[in-house]
């Protein structure tokens, strides 16, 4: 991998998966197929790599099992193929976080990008008018942040390599794709153009709204620090990221929130 995400976790090909080392703790990968998200797709009778990417949701060092469940900090890893799905790069179909039980509210999520070229799509809503709408392209090592609320999807930005990313989620995390879906997609797709440069097409199933491309902030308001594995940093802070399961701790930073 480019980056180190600070635990022994490998991404591994064939079969699309992650190899844990002795000290980490992790479950069998479940696989997304190109039948499961086709809907969302900008041609859903596309051809592309099958399974499209493979998830271990709950992975870490085995020593801090314990604390992260008592945190309702939850550690996910995806990885997936390389290639294309018809005219788009290999992508998630879009959803938002459901409303923890925990917190009352829909839950953030924090990325952090390993191997490949990433872009993290979000928009406020799954409404007819989806508000602001982002592109976030992100590099191995670059932090992004998809706010409570927000539909959002990841997309492979270059075809030619396999992406593979970590992020913190809530324990109780779970997944709402009604909008989305009913929408056919979000309200932009990533299209490859000749020259293998992603561009973006409006989705006519929403109303009039404006794309901002742009690359990850640097979120010193939650008092993340850039060059540094998400995961050591909860290893020298745990409470770091428990906005992450808390989310209205910090309300203020969701208030118009650029991400």
């Amino acid at each position: 991998m480019e980056f180190y995400p600070g635990f022994d976790i490998q991404p591994t090909v064939k079969p699309m998966g992650f190899a844990y080392g002795p000290d980490v703790f992790g479950p069998e990968v479940e696989v997304r197929s190109l039948d499961s998200i086709r809907n969302s797709l900008l041609d859903p009778q596309c051809a592309g790599p099958d399974p499209v990417y493979s998830i271990a949701m709950d992975v870490g060092k085995k020593e801090h099992l314990l604390q992260l469940k008592q945190l309702h900090l939850l550690y996910g890893a995806v990885t997936y193929a390389a290639g294309h799905l018809g005219d788009e790069p290999v992508r998630s179909q879009g959803h938002i976080h459901k409303v923890s039980p925990l917190s009352g509210w829909s839950t953030p999520e924090v990325y952090e990008i390993w191997s490949g070229k990433a872009i993290i799509y979000m928009q406020e809503t799954a409404e007819d008018q989806p508000g602001r709408c982002f592109a976030v392209y992100a590099n191995p090592g670059d932090v992004v942040i998809v706010p409570p609320d927000w539909a959002h999807a990841t997309i492979s930005a270059d075809a030619g390599q396999p992406l593979t990313f970590g992020a913190w989620c809530d324990r109780e995390y779970g997944f709402e794709y009604g909008g989305v879906r009913a929408h056919k997609g979000l309200a932009w797709f990533p299209v490859i153009v000749p020259d293998g440069k992603i561009e973006w097409q409006k989705n006519p199933n929403y109303t009039e709204s404006e794309l901002i491309v742009k690359s990850p902030e640097i979120y010193t308001l939650l008092g993340i620090s850039p060059g540094i594995s998400i995961y050591r940093q909860f290893e020298e802070n745990p409470e770091k990221f428990f906005f992450v399961p808390q989310p209205q701790l910090v309300k203020k930073v969701w208030d118009n929130f650029i991400p």
